[in-house]
């Protein structure tokens, strides 16, 4: 919405993220057809041709990506995660409201659209495994659908979770671990509005002035990580009958 100085302070965000040690996601939701869909990685994960040089232009560690025009539109964003050991979030089950009206349809198989981009995700994530049996070919599953987001866990058991909807769309901490294995592991819950506004909230309101934004921001981080972790304790505990302390 603000142009070349919005894309200008984004570049510098990433930037910024990166020098302070933080894996960078842009949720840019790219996809087209191949010879596009390599130009946005390029700019997103790989580098780009520039005269006799190749520069990376945005360098982030994950990008986002819509497969709805099929695999020759993600091929490219996967040859660049092994060329430069870089991930992809392919989007699956999305967390806004109107997601059913595509991604829940029954094909003529009986499986619903995203059980079966599920099923390809996994696939296109088969050769780069990392140690701990997860892809960086990875997956979008909304906090919002836990059914959904168990039934494609299981679908998936090597694919990697960026699981939005936590906090202002209204996705709980325990329907958020249904997506997760039973050593706490698989996925990251992203949170945006109700970090970066923490300060409004009737939580903390109270505690901390608008000028103490930030204050408030990590005072909901840690609140957040707390009961994500609580929530994934006891979900490992029913699975195993142990329930191990989550890091």
């Amino acid at each position: 919405m603000f142009g070349i100085p919005g894309m200008e302070a984004f570049r510098e965000t990433c930037q910024y993220a990166k020098q302070k040690g933080m894996i960078v996601i842009a949720d840019s939701k790219r996809g087209d057809i191949g010879s596009t869909a390599a130009g946005y990685s390029n700019a997103f994960l790989g580098k780009t041709p520039i005269g006799e040089k190749q520069e990376a232009i945005y360098d982030v560690d994950f990008i986002t990506v819509n497969p709805y025009m099929g695999t020759d539109c993600v091929k490219p964003f996967i040859e660049d995660c092994k060329k430069y050991n870089k991930g992809i979030f392919v989007l699956v089950k999305t967390s806004n409201p109107s997601s059913g009206e595509l991604q829940d349809l029954k094909l003529e198989n009986g499986k619903e659209v995203y059980s079966q981009v599920a099923e390809l995700v996994e696939k296109w994530g088969e050769e780069l495994q990392g140690e701990n049996g997860y892809s960086s070919v990875a997956a979008v599953v909304g906090a919002t659908y836990p059914e959904q987001l168990e039934q494609i866990r299981k679908i998936a058991p090597h694919t990697y979770f960026l699981i939005p909807g936590y906090g202002a769309q209204g996705g709980k901490a325990n329907d958020i671990a249904l997506g997760f294995d039973n050593k706490g592991l698989g996925g990251i819950v992203n949170a945006s509005r109700s970090l970066m506004c923490a300060y409004q909230s009737d939580r903390w309101k109270d505690q901390f002035a608008e000028e103490d934004y930030a204050k408030a921001t990590r005072a909901e981080a840690l609140r957040m990580k707390e009961e994500l972790n609580q929530a994934l304790a006891s979900l490992s505990g029913a699975l195993s009958g142990t329930g191990p302390k989550v890091d």
